[in-house]
């Protein structure tokens, strides 16, 4: 079961996700459903469009059954296969 704690070691396809704060001011208004994911990106379809962000460079704040859930995106980097692996 997904829980704050345990957030970045699950799959985060699927959540709803929002911008906070970025190298790259342009993504700050990024906001919606990630619908993919890759060692070092999150892919963010906004408005029927899908933006790209590098993890590394972002924080964000992720919609776990109605909680926010604060996470910086340092902390989602490595192979999400291997990621949502660990204990």
């Amino acid at each position: 079961m997904r829980t704050g704690e345990n957030i970045v070691k699950h799959e985060l396809i699927g959540l709803n996700a929002k911008i906070l704060s970025s190298r790259n001011s342009a993504n700050e208004k990024i906001a919606g459903k990630i619908v993919d994911e890759t060692t070092h990106t999150l892919v963010i379809e906004q408005a029927g469009k899908e933006k790209r962000v590098f993890k590394k460079c972002v924080e964000l704040a992720i919609d776990l059954n109605g909680e926010k859930i604060i996470i910086k995106g340092s902390d989602l980097e490595g192979r999400p296969w291997d990621r949502v692996k660990q204990k």
